[in-house]
């Protein structure tokens, strides 16, 4: 979502109406000051196997389960950032509880006693999550030069990105929820099951 603030008087925010198109509120006539509120992106592959090595050794791996990716979307904010802050910066971390129960409870499994392919929960299955934090994940192509301008810079994405991880963590059993190294060169090495792939995006409300 994208939250455009005139200084002092207009505000628009965009809306979807029939055929998806995006439509405006406006208050007031000054000139419009853009700012983008962050979101964040979740790959998520239903695993046979996966880890996390870094410098050759592994730091994370888990059985039957869950890989997510994630990545934190941001851009560079203009003279209303502290103003914007106030109001978007905080419910930021709440966001965080949609892709988080989302993702412990999509029917990905099988169950067995049913015969249903797309019935149980990772939650339902016990099985483990393994997060990787994956920045890439808000690249886009210049030309042929990935461009990654738009994800969220390291020092300000670690905070939240934590945050994520010890949500997962609340939410079910912490023993079952991986994690790999923030900012790090890794190597994640995985058994796909299916192959099952779904991506997830997730942005502050409206």
């Amino acid at each position: 979502m994208e939250l455009q603030l005139v200084w002092p008087f207009r505000c628009r925010v965009p809306r979807v109406g029939a055929g998806g198109v995006s439509r405006g509120i406006q208050i007031g006539s000054a000139r419009v000051r853009r700012k983008t509120v962050k979101a964040m992106r979740a790959v998520v592959q239903r695993v046979a196997s996966a880890s996390v090595e870094v410098e050759g050794r592994i730091v994370s791996e888990i059985g039957p389960g869950l890989l997510v990716l994630v990545g934190i979307h941001d851009t560079d904010s203009d003279a209303d950032a502290d103003y914007m802050s106030s109001s978007f910066l905080r419910p930021f971390h709440s966001n965080f509880k949609l892709p988080c129960r989302k993702v412990l409870n999509m029917r990905l499994f099988p169950n067995e006693n049913s015969g249903k392919a797309w019935d149980h929960s990772v939650m339902q299955k016990s099985y483990q999550v393994l997060l990787v934090s994956q920045f890439t994940l808000y690249g886009f192509l210049k030309g042929n030069k990935p461009d990654f301008h738009v994800a969220m810079a390291p020092q300000r994405a670690k905070p939240f990105y934590a945050s994520l991880v010890e949500r997962f963590r609340s939410a079910y059993n912490s023993d079952a929820i991986k994690d790999g190294v923030f900012g790090a060169m890794m190597k994640v090495n995985l058994v796909n099951d299916g192959p099952v792939t779904m991506q997830l995006d997730s942005q502050t409300s409206k």
